[in-house]
């Protein structure tokens, strides 16, 4: 067991307990038992093989944007609900939650634009919502419009430079190291420089919404429709 998906939280007697938090691969495996399917029931239905099913419930394989919503299509429930495990839906505001994230483990999205690894993506109802996010699109034609959402979002350049583009502000450009606080309400855009093929960041999303997850995922999906 991957040592990262462990954490320890006190029981009702004041000692700890190591509690698990599940992965893409165990929600899926919750879904599956919920609706007493086997793989290849649950192959039928999504429309996704076998042998990938098995990999991705195993942690040995994510799935990319198209799949997961193909499989939220085809089942007929919100991406978003593919990412957490049901059980964390009556947590109470003020928990003792911890998650501990890794790329092996984070719901990996892939979009033109980007190639987002959110992280922790297991807790629902999260104020925050990190990521690390591949950047790609190198220029405002090729990224099209400016993406506005509810919140604010904090940026931290981890590899290569970053082109900010603001609404009411001249673009800036980060290098690694730097990063950047903005009102997600204002129109935005992140590019890779033209010194590099893409730029890698840290992005932390914060909103008083409990729908924040949502409202990425939903804006992903709305941007992957043809004009």
């Amino acid at each position: 067991m991957h040592s990262s998906n462990l954490e320890k939280a006190p029981n009702a007697k004041g000692k700890c307990v190591t509690l698990t938090a599940p992965t893409l691969g165990a929600i899926l495996r919750g879904l599956r038992s919920r609706k007493n399917w086997t793989l290849k029931e649950m192959s039928v239905a999504t429309g996704i093989p076998v042998s990938t099913l098995s990999k991705v419930e195993h942690d040995r394989l994510t799935l990319t944007y198209d799949k997961l919503q193909q499989m939220s299509q085809r089942l007929g429930m919100p991406m978003a609900d593919l990412f957490a495990d049901p059980a964390d839906e009556s947590a109470p505001a003020v928990t003792a939650r911890r998650s501990i994230g890794d790329l092996e483990n984070s719901v990996h999205i892939e979009t033109p634009n980007y190639d987002y690894h959110y992280l922790c993506a297991e807790l629902r109802r999260k104020r925050m919502i990190p990521s690390i996010t591949v950047i790609r699109a190198k220029s405002i034609e090729q990224f099209g419009d400016l993406v506005r959402h509810a919140g604010e979002e904090f940026l931290y350049v981890l590899k290569g430079t970053v082109v900010v583009m603001t609404e009411f502000y001249d673009a800036v450009t980060l290098g690694q190291g730097q990063s950047i606080y903005i009102d997600s309400n204002m129109g935005h855009a992140y590019l890779a420089g033209e010194d590099c093929a893409e730029a890698a960041v840290l992005a932390v999303m914060s909103s008083d919404d409990d729908e924040l997850m949502k409202a990425l995922i939903d804006l992903h999906e709305e941007r992957q429709k043809p004009l």
